[in-house]
């Protein structure tokens, strides 16, 4: 982890985000007829850490989008210096989302897209920044050690948003990304991650929101449908197997 800067404002840094209706220019486009985010007026984040979760096409990797454009970052990944561009496939949510924020100053931000670490190790090597980022190029590694190196390499006390990270980690891996995430909370940063990994989501005393057809409320790590799931699935493999397989032969 790199060091913190003296006389930086520690966070938390936001505090909610919320939605001015009058900001919306296509009331038809998709993002605002998601069923989670269909009535979306308000959501308080986790001074330390919110994660998001749900089914694929459930809104959260949207709104977090939403929330780390609204907060100066590129659609794309990466931090508020980068601005390149790939294709174009973010909504138009941001443009009607407002934050309220504990303080002006956020010293670091980044937004990491599972997808787009390939895009943003090249733009690294483009700044030609590349020493900030560990001792090898993040191209010369896997994805997993990319996303680890940079984490542990260029992040350090600030607002980090982050979609699906499980992506690029093994199970081991995310137990180690827990030790990360703690070491980032204990220099007193902000994250907002979206996951579907029950291991990453155990972290304690965050915040979890569930985004359904219901809306987005927020739920208990043990009632998720990704620890449920895979509890019920862990507990007896053969019978869950059994059950979705019938009298198959799955050997």
């Amino acid at each position: 982890m790199r060091k913190l800067k003296r006389g930086v404002t520690p966070g938390p840094f936001i505090e909610s985000v919320f939605l001015d209706r009058s900001r919306i220019y296509d009331p038809k486009h998709y993002a605002f007829n998601l069923p989670s985010l269909r009535n979306f007026s308000k959501l308080d984040l986790n001074p330390r850490v919110t994660f998001f979760v749900g089914e694929n096409g459930s809104g959260k990797s949207t709104l977090l989008e939403a929330i780390a454009i609204a907060n100066g970052l590129n659609p794309d990944g990466g931090s508020r210096n980068m601005e390149f561009a790939t294709r174009e496939s973010h909504s138009e949510f941001h443009k009607a989302l407002k934050v309220r924020r504990y303080h002006a100053l956020v010293p670091d931000a980044w937004f990491m897209r599972a997808e787009s670490l390939f895009n943003v190790a090249t733009e690294i090597e483009n700044l030609g920044v590349q020493n900030s980022y560990g001792s090898r190029s993040l191209h010369e590694q896997s994805h997993g050690e990319a996303f680890m190196s940079l984490v542990e390499s260029r992040f350090s006390q600030g607002l980090y948003f982050l979609d699906e990270p499980e992506a690029a980690l093994s199970p081991q891996r995310q137990l180690e990304f827990l030790v990360l995430l703690n070491s980032l909370v204990l220099q007193d940063s902000q994250l907002v991650i979206a996951t579907h990994s029950p291991i990453i989501m155990s972290y304690p005393q965050a915040t979890i929101y569930s985004f359904s057809e219901k809306g987005i409320f927020p739920v208990a790590y043990e009632d998720t449908e990704h620890f449920r799931v895979t509890r019920n699935f862990l507990d007896n493999p053969a019978r869950m197997l059994k059950h979705l397989l019938g009298d198959s032969d799955a050997e």
